[in-house]
């Protein structure tokens, strides 16, 4: 298999032995066992050029992930007592970047000092074998069932608003206010532009709607940024508003009325979750989130997984 590989990236039998130490006879053989074996023909040789048939084309993506997959394994066991290093690929919505791990990421750092992290950072759709993702924090129930996800905690909601908005509007009393009188920040998810529905509970009553509004966005930064400046009400994580609430900033709505909490994942392509870089970068974002207080972990309420917050836009999609 590596054999094949380095021919079809060198375009030559000869600079693939030389590469790989072999003689060319070697190299032949082992090519035409290879083809033997599969029952078809991967490559089309001249005396000129080697050329990649179609099966051969298929067969390469798959054999360099393999490849790619056991030489992270080796790696990472053979290496585990050094330092990790290298460029990390990570990508999470701006809130958490913002709120979560970047006022720490310095002490990640100084404990390993030759990870280089490159932070994608915002609530878009990613493809993560395309972009080369190594990991990613994750609000919501990942939709892609290829990729790897560990849940790791949990943001527990609160509905909210500006004291300016309350003055304006009063109160709420019932979530099926904001389809008449008040009105919600909203938020429409790309590349449709769907607007996402409020899910309420109380006792037996489930309530869900698609509130009135007269800003909708598609970032959780802008989102919180529009509740405070008193645009509308909405759904925001209790650990960053609890400041807000206790000087006044946000005023809590619908006391009796329960959000259903987003659930965080780690989600990570199959294969990156077994180098050495991505394993302690995990451990600590963990760690990270226990402290937090964020790592409680409680049964999903009843309702739609993904219309209850913004934030969960920043759920693993592909």
């Amino acid at each position: 298999m590596r054999a094949f590989l380095r021919v079809v990236e060198t375009g030559s039998f000869t600079r693939a032995s030389a590469g790989l130490g072999l003689p060319k006879a070697t190299m032949t053989n082992l090519i035409q066992n290879l083809e033997a074996h599969l029952k078809t023909k991967l490559l089309n040789r001249t005396t000129r050029r080697v050329m990649v048939t179609t099966d051969g084309a298929l067969y390469y993506e798959r054999a360099l992930r393999i490849v790619a997959e056991v030489d992270e394994l080796d790696a990472s066991l053979s290496q585990s007592q050094l330092t990790p290093g290298g460029r990390l690929r990570v990508e999470m919505a701006g809130i958490f970047a913002d709120c979560i791990i970047i006022p720490a990421l310095i002490d990640f750092s100084r404990a390993y000092p030759d990870i280089q992290i490159d932070l994608g950072v915002g609530d878009r759709t990613v493809d993560y074998l395309a972009e080369n993702v190594d990991i990613a924090l994750r609000g919501g129930q990942p939709a892609d069932q290829s990729l790897i996800a560990r849940r790791v905690g949990q943001l527990d909601l609160i509905f909210c608003a500006a004291p300016c908005y309350v003055e304006q509007l009063g109160e709420p009393r019932h979530p099926a206010e904001f389809e008449r009188d008040h009105h919600c920040v909203s938020y429409f998810m790309p590349p449709n532009n769907r607007i996402m529905p409020f899910a309420f509970e109380k006792a037996e009553e489930l309530v869900e709607i698609v509130p009135r509004y007269i800003l909708s966005v598609n970032d959780a930064r802008s989102y919180m940024a529009a509740v405070l400046s008193g645009l509308g009400a909405g759904h925001l994580p209790r650990f960053l508003v609890a400041e807000d609430l206790a000087s006044g900033r946000l005023i809590e709505l619908l006391p009796d009325w329960s959000l259903q909490a987003i659930p965080l994942y780690i989600v990570y392509p199959p294969n990156r979750h077994l180098s050495n870089k991505v394993r302690v970068f995990v451990d600590w974002l963990v760690q990270l989130i226990s402290e937090m207080g964020l790592d409680t972990q409680q049964p999903a309420a009843r309702g739609s997984p993904e219309g209850v917050s913004p934030l969960q836009r920043a759920r693993t999609e592909t």
